[in-house]
């Protein structure tokens, strides 16, 4: 099942993109628990994978993070518990076809131009996703300007970081096909 996952990817550049994605996510997850970065991660998966493969690696994402919070961190076993971690996922889903339309939309430009503008789509879009589902969930004291800023530069801390890795990996693959040739 895992080799006929890893073939649907063109090229090495799309499986070193979702190895650190969910390479970053589990150490996110481990450090910031409750502010994985998901914004920033869609963006990744948005610009370097078709959007099918991109909501595949954010599923993937979301579930190391969860498997992550459940199994080592000790979130608690409780149906609030469970459907905030349902609503993430859909919310980082959200994200991802988000900033997907974005680097559609905005291709002509070029990828490192439309990084800042999909990461700020991606993560409107997650947090108003979240948002909406807090007259149920409850947690609507989250979204203070405080928290969601500071939620805000992570992503886009991340998000450099992840682009950084993403494009040296880009490069180095680049360079040994290049030298494999000769």
């Amino acid at each position: 099942m895992l080799q006929r996952m890893l073939s649907r990817f063109t090229d090495a550049a799309q499986l070193w993109c979702v190895v650190l994605l969910v390479a970053g996510c589990a150490s996110s997850s481990l450090v910031f628990s409750c502010a994985t970065p998901f914004a920033a991660f869609a963006v990744l998966a948005a610009a370097a994978l078709p959007l099918r493969s991109a909501l595949g690696a954010i599923a993937a994402v979301w579930l190391v993070n969860q498997a992550t919070g459940f199994g080592l961190l000790g979130y608690p076993r409780t149906l609030d518990a469970a459907a905030w971690g349902i609503a993430l996922g859909g919310a980082a889903g959200v994200a991802t076809v988000i900033a997907a339309a974005t680097f559609r939309r905005f291709a002509a430009v070029g990828r490192f131009a439309i990084y800042p503008l999909a990461l700020i789509a991606s993560f409107a879009g997650y947090e108003l996703a979240l948002l909406a589902v807090t007259p149920a969930l409850g947690g609507a004291e989250a979204f203070t300007t405080e928290i969601v800023g500071r939620i805000a530069f992570l992503n886009a801390v991340w998000l450099a970081g992840l682009v950084v890795a993403y494009e040296a990996g880009r490069l180095l693959d680049g360079a040994v096909r290049r030298h494999a040739v000769r």
